[in-house]
C-alpha cells in the first residue's frame, strides 16, 4: 500500500533552499514536555509490568520537577527558542511550566493527551477528538493555537494527516526522512513535514549510550549538515526529553554541543514555525 501523501524527490535534484541571512542550517531544539499519568503504563513497558510503574513514573516526574528548569537555564544562556513538543494534560497539572514557557516566548507543538494516550489504533471519531481537544487545551492555557504536531510515540494512523489538517495545524514531525521540509498532502489541503530526529534524541542515546557519544553524534552531524548545506539550506533538529537529558551528569553534553554550534557562522536558531515559514517563502 502506498501512503499517497507526496512524492519521491531526491535531494539532489531539488531547486537550492536558502534559509534567512545566508544561514547553511536552520536548528531547532524540541524538549518533549510531558506527563505520565501515575496509573498508566508506556506502551514500552516490560512484560508484566503493572501500574503503577513507580520507577518510570518518577523519571517524568523529575524532569518536570527539576530538569526542565535546568534546561530553561541553559537555553536562556544560548539565547534559544525552544519548540515544546507537549502533552495537554502538562497544562492542567503542572501550569509553572506552560507559564515561563511563554515568558520566554517558546513555541508549542501537539503531542497529544498524555505519554500513556497514543493515537495508534484509534478510530477516527477518537483520534479527532484527542487532536482537537489536545490543541484547543494548549491555545487556552498559552494563548497561541499550536501550529504543529508529533504524535506521541511518532505514531499515526492512515487518516491522521488528514485530521492534522482538519483541526487547522500547519505542519508534522512523524515522518523523520528528509532534511529538508516537504508539502504532504491531506483530504483538507497541504500539510508540511518540518523534520525532526529519531537520531539525535536523548530518549534513543540514553541509557545505552555515554554523554559523550551524545555529544559526538551532535557535533558530526552539524559538521555533515552544515558542509552540505553550502550547496542547500538543511534542517537539524536535537530532540530532547528533560527526564533523559536533565540530570547532572548528562546536561553537559548539552551545553558543549550548543557552544560548539555557536562558535560557527551562518547558522540560524529557529522554531519549527520559523522553519515553516522560511521554506515556504522559499519555496514559493
Amino acid at each position: 500500500m502506498e501512503h499517497g501523501r507526496f512524492s519521491y524527490s531526491p535531494i539532489v535534484e531539488r531547486p537550492a533552499l536558502r534559509w534567512p541571512n545566508g544561514a547553511r542550517i536552520a536548528l531547532w531544539i524540541v524538549p518533549n514536555i510531558e506527563y505520565l499519568q501515575f496509573d498508566d503504563l508506556l506502551r514500552s513497558a516490560r512484560p508484566g509490568t503493572i501500574a503503577p510503574d513507580v520507577n518510570t513514573y518518577a523519571k517524568f516526574d523529575y524532569g518536570n520537577r527539576v530538569a526542565i528548569w535546568r534546561i530553561m537555564e541553559l537555553l536562556d544562556r544560548f539565547s534559544i527558542r525552544a519548540t515544546v513538543a507537549l502533552t495537554s494534560d502538562v497544562c492542567d497539572v503542572h501550569p509553572e511550566i506552560i507559564r515561563e514557557g511563554c515568558r520566554r516566548k517558546w513555541e508549542w507543538m501537539g503531542h497529544g493527551r498524555s505519554i500513556g494516550h497514543g493515537v495508534n489504533g484509534l478510530d477516527e471519531a477518537a483520534e479527532r477528538s484527542l487532536i482537537t481537544a489536545t490543541v484547543t487545551k494548549i491555545e487556552a492555557a498559552t494563548g497561541t493555537r499550536p501550529r504543529g504536531w508529533l504524535g506521541p510515540a511518532l505514531a499515526e494512523n492512515t487518516r491522521t494527516p488528514d485530521l492534522l489538517k482538519e483541526a487547522g495545524l500547519d505542519y508534522v514531525c512523524d515522518w523523520v526522512n528528509d532534511d529538508q521540509p516537504y508539502p504532504m498532502q491531506t483530504v483538507h489541503g497541504t500539510l508540511y513535514s518540518v523534520p525532526y530526529s529519531t537520531e539525535l534524541n536523548d530518549t534513543v542515546m540514553f541509557p545505552n549510550h555515554s554523554p559523550d557519544e551524545f555529544l559526538r553524534a551532535i557535533k558530526d552531524s552539524f559538521d555533515t549538515l552544515y558542509a552540505e548545506g553550502a550547496e542547500t539550506g538543511r534542517v537539524m533538529a536535537i530532540a530532547l526529553h528533560p527526564g533523559k537529558i536533565g540530570f547532572p551528569h548528562r546536561v553537559a553534553s548539552l551545553r558543549k554541543a550548543l557552544e560548539y554550534i555557536n562558535e560557527h557562522d551562518r547558522i540560524w536558531w529557529a522554531t519549527g514555525g520559523e522553519i515553516l515559514d522560511a521554506y515556504r517563502e522559499a519555496a514559493e
